[in-house]
């Protein structure tokens, strides 16, 4: 696996070293002819589908949220990363700590006689995942399935097991209505033509390895490749998607292979709050891809933290796995994720087939929704209550599904919801709103009448002056960004030009609970000429403060933080018009 900024986003296009060369597509093709053989094509590409044959083709696995990752091959025996561990590694990169002959020789030694495909999948069953990705190939280049292309694989005479792994999982699979799918690596450290001048030889070799995953082991699902920043012209990428399409009409394929494809892959962090285009974030239940001895595995908490704040930005969670040499998934993951699955037994209705949103996550947790009812995951309570933006819906009831009872206030500042602190939930307090129609109805943002939202902003303090906390992070609609002040501030304003005078009557001001506390006194003030005036002043501000003042026709509005214990921080400032 690559290690990617925190964010979703597109694979970066990356010309590698070959195209210096010279070798353009072109010429990949007059160099493949020149050896008796072309580039794999596919006769009679499939037509180009149309939008709702498109989420008909993803609808499973929008429904899916939860699938399983399986990181595993012979590096397992040293118990270090997979293809970066070679040396040199994915792309020509030196640092790993075994030299390639040391490395490519391990499978020699790789004999896991307690592999067990049906129980991998059991396993995944009892966690609640309804899919499986394998890694049939790494950038190592070292192939778990009987490939014809190759001697460098699970079945070579000199490997001591023999077994085509991935048609024993994919057996499994099919067996116990699993969606499967193949991790593929483009990079490979191990084959000689790649990244070289006969790199056309080397895409002819990618191409039938996938003509071979997708044609040999049954219906496929997922094909998820890893191309580490690769331009589709460095795989041929159309024509490997007509071939893909062409073999597998029904199949899903990420975003690593230069194209956008399917759907998006941000790597080890929760991807953004995004509904207009699928996402599935792939984070490891430890630290390592694989399997390492003694590696430090995340809580329960932690776990389905990171599932459900992935269904409340509307992706999915690939969590991965790292078996061991032996073949069998070490018992603590397996313990941990059968907890997950008992969870998942009780709640899954909140998870499963539901639409992140419509409220955007923030520092509390986040919002589900399917049909005529949202559900309100409160993972950290920022107070007394929990304060949602207004919404163009009735809420005509509340459920605390996770016991006790949910009170519900519902005004013009917003939704209000108190769950009693003795039946609030470690992990999750889930609150059912049942609405007066559709919950997809209401605006993803559900920031209707926000009068700053996107407007002009400036602050007397920036953290190290980094862009990602200026003062227009307070005004983007988003609680996962904040505007933010260097260490040791003890005073700081934040203003908003709203571009013309505008009546405002309400504000609404957000921040991490971890911080909310730093903020001793404060005013929120007008510009009146030259001078400010105070709209109102506090001592602290809660998580969620939200307040109503006497309407004031203004352009220009200052929250202006008097006193704090250290540098506040601000994740959203809105105002609001009197009355909304």
């Amino acid at each position: 696996m690559k290690r990617v900024p925190p964010a979703n986003r597109g694979i970066e296009v990356i010309t590698m070293s070959h195209l210096s060369l010279g070798c353009s597509f072109v010429a990949w093709v007059l160099a493949a002819l020149a050896l008796g053989a072309g580039p794999v094509r596919a006769e009679d590409p499939p037509a180009a589908e149309t939008p709702q044959q498109r989420d008909a083709r993803m609808q499973w696995w929008r429904e899916a949220r939860f699938g399983m990752f399986i990181h595993w091959g012979p590096i397992s025996l040293k118990g270090t990363e997979i293809g970066w561990s070679r040396n040199p590694g994915p792309n020509g990169r030196r640092g790993g700590k075994f030299p390639a002959a040391v490395y490519d020789a391990l499978y020699k030694d790789f004999n896991p006689t307690l592999f067990n495909a049906k129980e991998w999948v059991a396993i995944a069953k009892a966690a609640g995942m309804k899919y499986l990705v394998f890694t049939t190939k790494h950038h190592d280049g070292f192939c778990e399935f009987d490939s014809k292309l190759t001697d460098y694989k699970i079945t070579s005479p000199q490997s001591p097991f023999k077994r085509d792994v991935v048609k024993e999982l994919a057996d499994a699979c099919h067996e116990a209505g699993i969606r499967l799918g193949f991790y593929y690596s483009q990079p490979d450290s191990h084959h000689p033509d790649y990244r070289t001048a006969d790199h056309a030889r080397y895409i002819e070799y990618l191409h039938g390895q996938v003509r071979e995953l997708l044609s040999n082991y049954g219906r496929v699902d997922i094909i998820w490749f890893d191309g580490l920043g690769g331009s589709a012209k460095d795989w041929n990428a159309p024509e490997l998607f007509a071939l893909i399409r062409k073999l597998q009409p029904g199949i899903l394929i990420n975003n690593r292979c230069g194209l956008p494809a399917d759907f998006d892959t941000p790597e080890q962090t929760i991807g953004r709050y995004q509904v207009h285009r699928p996402w599935e974030s792939c984070i490891t239940i430890c630290r390592q891809w694989a399997w390492k001895p003694a590696d430090t595995m995340k809580s329960l908490q932690q776990c389905l933290h990171t599932l459900i704040l992935c269904a409340g930005g509307d992706g999915n969670l690939l969590f991965n796995v790292g078996p061991m040499p032996t073949g069998e998934i070490e018992p603590r993951q397996v313990e941990r994720l059968k907890e997950m699955g008992q969870w998942l037994a009780r709640y899954g209705q909140t998870i499963y087939a539901t639409r992140g949103g419509p409220i955007r996550p923030g520092p509390w947790g986040c919002t589900t929704y399917k049909d005529d009812t949202i559900y309100v995951h409160v993972l950290k309570w920022p107070g007394d209550s929990l304060v949602l933006p207004a919404i163009n819906r009735k809420v005509l009831s509340a459920t605390a599904l996770t016991g006790g009872r949910a009170e519900v206030k519902q005004g013009e500042e917003g939704v209000e919801i108190r769950v009693a602190p003795a039946d609030r939930q470690d992990i999750d307090t889930i609150v059912a709103l049942k609405l007066d129609g559709p919950a997809a109805d209401v605006k993803p943002a559900a920031l209707a009448g926000c009068l700053s939202s996107g407007k002009k902003a400036s602050a007397s303090n920036v953290f190290q002056k980094m862009h990602q906390y200026s003062a227009a992070k307070a005004l983007d609609d988003d609680e996962d960004t904040r505007w933010a002040t260097d260490a040791g501030t003890t005073s700081a304003w934040l203003e908003v030009d709203l571009g013309q005078p505008t009546a405002v009557g309400r504000v609404r001001i957000v921040q991490d609970p971890r911080y909310a506390a730093r903020v001793r006194k404060f005013e929120l003030q007008y510009k009146d000429g030259e001078d400010w005036k105070t709209i109102l002043s506090g001592t602290t501000t809660p998580a969620q403060y939200v307040k109503s003042f006497e309407a004031v026709t203004v352009g220009h509005v200052r929250l202006n933080i008097l006193d704090a214990s250290d540098g506040p921080t601000i994740n959203e400032f809105q105002l609001f018009a009197p009355g909304k």
